[in-house]
Order: C-alpha cells, then structure tokens, then sequence
C-alpha cells in the first residue's frame, strides 16, 4: 500500500511541474526552498504571538466583541508561514479557532494560503502590500475582502463583504498587539530516539 501511495505521489508531483522546468531537468528541491523562503521573509512581519480585541456581525447585524489572539511561525526552513487564530468569549471559552498555511509557489510568483475555520477550508490567494496583505474569498456574486496591516508592532485586519453595485459592508475587524516571539510551529519536534 506505502509502495502505491508513494508512486501515486511521484505521478502527482510530474503533472504538478510545468514541462518546461522539467525540460531543464530534475528540480533542485534545495533552490525551491531557497526560493520559497527567500519570498516568506516578504511576510516575517507576521511572526510571532499577538492578542487584542475584535469584533464580528452577528447574522441579526449586531457586533459581537471577542479577544482575538494569533500565533504565527516558518516552518519547513522557513518555505511555509503556519498561523492559528482564536477567538476568546469574556469566559474564557473559544467562539473561534482558525488555521492556515501561506507558501509561495516560484513557478507562478504566486502567494496562496490554504485556510480551515468552522468546518470549511479553502484555497486563496494572497497579495503581500506595503504594510501588510489582502486575502479575497470568492462568495458566489459576492466577494469576502480581508486587508491587514501591520506597522509598529500593532497588526490591524478588516473584512468586508463587497456585492456588485452596492457599498462594501464592513463584518469584521481586529487589532493586535505584538507579544513577543513564538517559536511554534518549530518547536519540541518528535526526537529520532
């Protein structure tokens, strides 16, 4: 069965590769990591454990105020950027626990970020900017927007849902401070003995 799922693996990653690096010959998995790395460090901003308020529509129109924390950290030499977000009530209890991975693909020069929340996931693009990035959930006709920014240890996102001929209408939003340096997703690794 190992045998099975490892030649299927090899069949995915030859269709997955455009012909032409291949026609250059074998990848170098060390320069795609390199490059990959080389691009994250374009979102180092993010690194590290943050926590402060936000706040969220509710389905009646009513804001619904929670603590907002988020712990952000490389992985893989650093070719990924791993992120866990939760939503705290005033007791303590978690409304919402969120996770994703952000990597770069040198192929196409393109961000993507593979996102998990409230039994969904997903596929999105991500568009670093001068002070921060925007990630876009397509909604049918509709558009889920989200922009941060982050500048002086202070990490602001908002969320809009923009529906075509009408005013984008603002759901979410959250600011964090930056608490310090976190050494997760890295940290206490499985030892080989």
């Amino acid at each position: 069965m190992l045998n099975r799922s490892l030649a299927l693996a090899g069949v995915l990653l030859l269709t997955a590769v455009p012909a032409a690096v291949w026609a250059q010959g074998r990848p170098d998995p060390a320069a795609l990591v390199a490059a990959q790395a080389e691009a994250m460090d374009e979102l180092s901003f993010m690194d590290g454990e943050w926590r402060g308020s936000a706040w969220t529509l509710t389905p009646s129109g009513e804001k619904h105020a929670i603590i907002q924390t988020e712990r952000v950290g490389p992985f893989l030499d650093g070719s990924i950027k791993v992120i866990e977000g939760r939503g705290y009530e005033e007791d303590g209890s978690i409304a919402f626990n969120a996770f994703a991975i952000i990597s770069y693909d040198p192929t196409d020069g393109r961000y993507s970020m593979r996102s998990y929340a409230q039994g969904r996931s997903g596929d999105f693009v991500v568009t670093p900017t001068e002070e921060g990035f925007t990630w876009e959930i397509p909604a049918g006709p509709m558009t889920i927007r989200y922009e941060a920014t982050v500048r002086d240890g202070t990490w602001t996102e908002v969320g809009d849902r923009i529906a075509p001929n009408q005013d984008p209408i603002r759901f979410f939003e959250m600011t964090l401070t930056r608490e310090g340096d976190t050494d997760w997703p890295a940290a206490a690794a499985v030892a080989p003995e």
